[in-house]
């Protein structure tokens, strides 16, 4: 690849959709996974990947970056409605993590936290083959899907991943299907929760 098609390879990875949906699952750039994950089978989530050569000892705070939202085409959501989900997740987290010391820029010791929520309920075979490969297992087609990914923040580095929809919301679809901010706000606070235990076991540590 030449220098001029890296660039242009880097910036088109870097485009957000939907904030920052890209740099996790629909990479713009052909990859090619090099790391090692072992699965979790005792997890409490439905699918959890850790990387064989993960120290989450390094870390002291996390790098929390905006949560992506995905909606395959032909799926509208009221941007409003979207909105309103990525406030209502980021209070259930923030929540959470309240006695975590979180920072908004990358650096040594900062463990980057990407969530996106992930809706496949009419996906069609291309928005599913558009995860990238290493991921298709937790993004099955047919549910609403909440991942999350923590890498190092320098580095970028994949530390580990996780993936669950136990607790599957009602949200806004073309075909009238009104958003149930019950269900949105319930789904939160569980994933937070779920999250919240994850680090209390492994960060730092």
């Amino acid at each position: 690849m030449s220098t001029s098609e890296s660039s242009s390879c880097k910036r088109s990875a870097a485009v957000l959709c939907v904030s920052a949906l890209i740099a996790m699952t629909l990479s713009a750039c052909t990859t090619v996974e090099t790391q090692s994950f072992q699965v979790n089978t005792s997890s409490t989530v439905e699918s959890s990947q850790i990387a064989t050569n993960a120290d989450f000892s390094r870390y002291n705070r996390l790098h929390a970056v905006d949560m992506g939202i995905f909606f395959p085409d032909g799926t509208q959501t009221p941007p409003e409605d979207v909105q309103k989900i990525r406030d209502i997740f980021r209070n259930a987290f923030f929540g959470e993590l309240s006695e975590y010391v979180i920072v908004t820029e990358p650096g040594p010791g900062a463990m980057t936290v990407q969530a996106t929520l992930i809706d496949f309920r009419n996906a069609g075979r291309e928005s599913v083959m558009s995860v990238r490969s290493e991921l298709r297992d937790m993004a099955a087609p047919g549910k609403i899907l909440f991942m999350m990914e923590m890498r190092d923040s320098v580095s970028e580095a994949v530390l580990a991943r996780a993936a669950d929809s136990a607790k599957t919301p009602t949200i806004a679809t073309a075909d009238g299907t009104q958003t149930d901010w019950s269900s949105v706000e319930d789904a939160a606070q569980h994933w937070a929760s779920l999250f919240r235990a994850f680090l209390d076991e492994n960060f730092g540590k």
